[in-house]
Order: structure tokens, then C-alpha cells, then sequence
């Protein structure tokens, strides 16, 4: 049985819950969504001519995040959530007004790299944060309401970083990330009650960490989400990479980049609200392997398209969009399935889990970036294997059979963890 709720638990209603969580992951969407337009003048403006060199300004970002997931979750399980959610946005505001004050590309790149690797609390502790509070497919569907709340910021970061470049420059895109991260660790501390069962704190010696962290690596029903999770993770950086030169050099849409870029980032938001809606009806089980079997054949026909040297924007928007929609209904379930056996050592489990996918997402994510060649078929076919390698990873983790509930009659609420 779960333990419980705390009184402080009831401060804060599900809808400002979900907000907020969304928030949080937000603030490491906007220090990589905002940024896109202004790739090229941040590299002429530094000097920088190599053409695929101004994506490790993103790129070495999400490594550095990834990197940096491993500790967080062992932190937050001896010491609390909230405390160490409030370290990371600090480091993250420092290194935002540091990143302002460069005066060459080498420079940006590694202090992104450390603004990544210190502030990846953001994007592993919430999803401990849910797990503390919820289980099974309703997990799932807090997971999907989040991812959507989420995804309101990639769709108008690249518009906000335009319009201030336009106003004031591109050093100031990072003056607005330390704002929002100011803004965030103001409203945690007043709102956010801390989450973490007293019963589940966890100690943060070696023993302790690696115990966890095997735990975490050797469940058989979760790693091969996440590994799943980690090559559709992957695409989509390395789409969010090339993206800019994709679409606004290679199909010629200029200024407009901004605003396709957010018309296909609705598609992910349409997708995280309907799994919200559907997840709990028909398992998170049913709804990714369904999404990941369209997945594939949408990109083949779009790989199809792309080698046939004939595509044209309003295609591979159509089809990108189709797939970014389907990868909507994986992530959230897919992180769901991967977390749900570890109750007692969430934050371990979602440090653990962050790690690989995040590090094996940033790894893929820049060499998808930097195979770019003026054309769409790298990226295309980085899709259509990931797709395959996620169903290959999925069939690892059910033995084989796909469709089954989440939750099967008879299975227990909380699955033992290892002693």
C-alpha cells in the first residue's frame, strides 16, 4: 500500500502541480529551444566558420546534462527533492549570466557544457517528483499532462530568442533564462511541499548508491524502456540540432523558421493530450507499442520521400510532424513503464535511468547533427533505425509480447524492489 499523503501535500492542487513540474523541465527547453535562431549569428559573431560547429553550443548542453543526471537522484533520495531541485536553478541562473559574457565559441561550448552537467536536477528529479506521488497509468497520464504543458515552451522559445536578438541581441536570450530560473525558484519555494516519503530516505554512501544503481540497471521490465526511450529521445535532438539548417537553409524558410518549428511542436502537444486523455483506458502499454509500430512506417515513407530527391517544405513538415506526434505518445509511457518498480528509490532509479538516456540521447542527437549534408535523408534514416532499435528494446523488456496492460489482474500495486 502507499503510505499516506502529508499534510503539505494538499497545499498545492494536481493542476498547479502539473504546471509547475512542466515548468521546471521547461527551463532546460528554453536554454536549448531559445537558442536556435540565433545559432548562426552566435557563430559569426565569434568568429566560428565551421559550418555543423555552432550545434555543439545545443549539443554539448544536452551531453553535459546527460553526464550530469547520474548524482541528482541520490541527493534527492538522502537529502529531499526540493532542496536540491532549488541547487541546480541557481547553478543554472550563474552559468545563464556567465554564458552572456563570452567572447568566443570554445568558451560558450564548455561553460554550456557545465551549465548542463550542473543543472540536470531539472529534468531528472521531476519525473521522481511524480513518481513520489503517483503509480501505474495514472502516472503515465500526470507524465503526458506535463509533457504538454512542456511543450508550450519549444513551440514559442525560438519566437521569444528571435524577438529578443531582434530587440536587444543574443547575449540577452541568456539573461531571460536566468530570469525564468529566478521566477521558478521563487514559486518552488513558496508552493512546492517536498515529496519524498521520510521512510524512503535513502543513505548516500557507496554501498548504498551502487546497490540503487544496480537495482536500477538490471530490472529486465524497465531497462529496455529505456533504452527505447533513450533512441527516440535521441532523434528528436538531432532534430532540434539540424533543425534550423533543415528547414530554414536547406527548404528556405528563412525568418519563418521560428514559426514552423512551433506549428510542428503542437503536434507533440495534441499527442501528450490525448495519451493524457486515453492512457488510462487502454494502458500505457497499448498506446506506445500502437505509436511506436506508426512510427516506423511514417518514416519509412518518409525516407522513401527524402531519398527520391523531389521533397519539398510542406512535406517534410507533414511528415515530420506525424512523427513527432507518435514520439509524444512513447516518452511519457515509456518513462512511466521504466520507473514504475522503484517506489522505494525513485530518485536513484530516475538518476539512473536520466543517465543512459540522456547521455546515449545527446551522443545520437549529435551525430545525427553533424551528418548533416545539405539534404534530409541522414536525419530521416537515423528515425527510421531508432524506431527499429526502440521496438527491438521493447520486446527485450515484454519477452516478446506486446499489448499487455500496465498493470495486469492479479499483479501487485508495487512490484518488490531488490534487497
Amino acid at each position: 500500500m502507499s503510505p499516506p499523503p502529508h499534510p503539505s501535500r494538499r497545499e498545492i492542487g494536481e493542476r498547479e502541480f502539473v504546471v509547475m513540474i512542466a515548468m521546471l523541465q521547461a527551463l532546460h527547453a528554453f536554454a536549448i529551444d531559445a537558442m536556435l535562431p540565433g545559432l548562426g549569428v552566435i557563430a559569426a559573431e565569434l568568429g566560428e566558420e565551421a559550418v555543423n560547429r555552432r550545434q555543439l553550443v545545443v549539443g554539448m548542453f544536452l551531453v553535459g546534462m546527460g553526464v550530469g543526471s547520474l548524482l541528482p537522484g541520490a541527493l534527492a533520495d538522502r537529502f529531499g527533492r526540493k532542496p536540491v531541485l532549488l541547487g541546480a536553478i541557481a547553478i543554472y541562473v550563474v552559468l545563464s549570466l556567465v554564458s552572456a559574457l563570452v567572447e568566443s565559441l570554445e568558451a560558450l561550448i564548455a561553460i554550456r557544457f557545465l551549465q548542463g552537467l550542473a543543472s540536470a536536477g531539472l529534468s531528472v528529479l521531476p519525473m521522481a517528483i511524480i513518481r513520489d506521488r503517483f503509480e501505474g497509468d495514472r502516472m503515465a497520464r500526470l507524465q503526458s499532462l506535463v509533457g504538454m504543458v512542456f511543450m508550450l515552451v519549444p513551440m514559442i522559445a525560438p519566437s521569444i530568442g528571435q524577438g529578443i536578438m531582434l530587440i536587444a541581441g543574443w547575449r540577452w536570450v541568456f539573461g531571460a533564462m536566468a530570469l525564468a530560473g529566478l521566477i521558478m525558484a521563487g514559486w518552488m519555494m513558496l508552493r512546492m511541499p517536498e515529496t519524498l516519503h521520510p521512510e524512503y530516505r535513502q543513505g548516500i554512501d557507496p554501498r548504498t548508491f551502487g546497490r540503487n544503481l544496480s537495482a536500477s540497471l538490471t530490472e529486465r521490465s524497465s531497462i529496455g524502456y529505456v533504452l527505447a526511450g533513450a533512441l527516440m529521445l535521441g532523434v528528436g535532438w538531432g532534430f532540434v540540432q539540424s533543425c534550423q539548417q533543415l528547414i530554414a537553409e536547406h527548404f528556405g524558410a528563412g525568418e519563418s523558421f521560428p514559426l514552423i518549428f512551433g506549428i510542428m511542436a503542437v503536434g507533440m502537444l495534441l499527442a501528450n493530450f490525448t495519451n493524457s486523455r486515453i492512457v488510462e483506458r487502454f494502458g500505457a502499454r497499448r498506446v506506445s507499442h500502437a505509436a511506436l509500430l506508426c512510427f516506423i512506417v511514417i518514416t519509412l515513407a518518409h525516407l522513401i520521400l527524402a531519398r527520391s530527391g523531389t521533397e519539398v517544405l510542406w512535406q517534410f513538415a507533414v511528415l515530420q510532424t506525424l512523427a513527432t506526434m507518435l514520439m509524444g505518445f512513447t516518452g511519457a509511457n515509456f518513462g512511466s513503464i521504466a520507473l514504475q518498480p522503484f517506489a522505494r528509490i525513485a530518485g536513484a532509479a530516475s538518476s539512473a535511468q536520466a543517465f543512459i538516456r540522456l547521455v546515449l540521447a545527446s551522443l545520437l542527437g549529435w551525430m545525427i547533427g553533424q551528418a548533416y549534408n545539405e539534404t534530409a535523408v541522414p536525419f530521416v534514416s537515423a528515425q527510421v533505425a531508432a524506431g527499429f532499435g526502440a521496438l527491438a528494446m521493447v520486446l527485450y523488456s515484454e519477452r516478446g509480447q506486446l499489448f499487455r496492460r500496465l498493470l495486469p489482474p492479479g499483479a501487485p500495486r508495487f512490484p518488490v524492489e531488490p534487497a
